[in-house]
C-alpha cells in the first residue's frame, strides 16, 4: 500500500511540475505582451516578449522553490500549493499612457492568464476522463488556479502587492514597494517556516475557484 501511495504521489508531483512550467510560461508571456501593448517597451528591451523561460527564470522563485514543493508532494504529508514566481516584471510606469489604470491591467494580466488556463482545463475535467488523465488534468487545474490566487496575494514582490500599492498614500507606497527586495524571505517564512494562515487562505481560495471553474475542489 505504501508503494502504491508513493508511486501516486510521484506521478502527482510530476504532473504538477509540468503544469508549473506551462503556467509560468503563459503568465510571464501574457504579462509582457499586455505591458508592451499598453505602451511600455521595457518587456521587449529586456527580451521578455518570448516563450523562452530563460528570460524570466529566477534561481529561487522558479527553481529552488518549486523543486522543494514538488519534493514534498512526492514523499511528504506536508503539501504546499504548487507555486512559483519569476524575475521582477519588466514594467516602467512612466511609459504607460493611463498611469495607475494601466499598471493595474498589466499586473492582472499574468494571474488572469493562469485563471483562463485553469478554467479551460476545468471544463475538460468535468467531461469525465480516465483515472490517469484525470490526475494530470486536475494537477493542471490546481496549479494554474494556485498561481492565480497566490500572485494576487498582497505579498511584496507579487502582482497583488503591486496592485495594492497603487491605492496607498505616497509614503506608504514607497515603503511597501521597497519590501519587494525581501520576497525570498517572505516566501521562505510563508511556505516553510510559518505556513499558516497564508497557505490556508491560498488553499481555501484555490478550492473555491476550482469549485466554480472545475465543478469541485482541486485538493481534497
Amino acid at each position: 500500500m505504501l508503494g502504491v501511495f508513493t508511486a501516486l504521489s510521484s506521478r502527482q508531483a510530476a504532473y504538477l511540475g509540468v503544469s508549473l512550467v506551462i503556467g509560468m510560461i503563459a503568465r510571464e508571456y501574457v504579462r509582457a505582451y499586455v505591458t508592451a501593448k499598453l505602451g511600455d517597451p521595457t518587456p521587449r528591451l529586456w527580451g521578455r516578449l518570448t516563450l523562452n523561460p530563460k528570460q524570466w527564470f529566477d534561481p529561487f522563485g522558479s527553481g529552488i522553490l518549486p523543486a522543494l514543493i514538488l519534493i514534498l508532494w512526492a514523499g511528504s504529508p506536508y503539501r504546499p500549493p504548487p507555486i512559483a514566481y519569476a524575475k521582477p516584471a519588466a514594467l516602467d510606469p512612466n511609459y504607460l499612457r493611463r498611469g495607475d489604470r494601466d499598471v493595474l491591467i498589466a499586473s492582472l494580466a499574468g494571474p488572469l492568464a493562469n485563471l483562463l488556463l485553469g478554467s479551460l482545463a476545468g471544463l475538460v475535467r468535468q467531461i469525465g476522463l480516465g483515472l490517469e488523465a484525470n490526475l494530470a488534468v486536475n494537477a493542471f487545474v490546481f496549479t494554474n488556479i494556485s498561481l492565480f490566487v497566490f500572485h494576487l496575494m498582497p505579498i511584496p514582490g507579487l502582482d497583488g502587492a503591486r496592485i495594492l500599492a497603487r491605492y496607498l498614500p505616497v509614503r506608504a507606497r514607497a515603503v511597501y514597494t521597497n519590501l519587494d527586495q525581501y520576497l525570498v524571505l517572505f516566501i521562505l517564512a510563508i511556505v516553510f517556516l510559518l505556513p499558516a494562515p497564508v497557505l490556508a487562505i491560498v488553499d481555501a481560495l484555490t478550492n473555491a475557484v476550482c469549485g466554480i471553474v472545475a465543478g469541485g475542489p482541486c485538493r481534497a
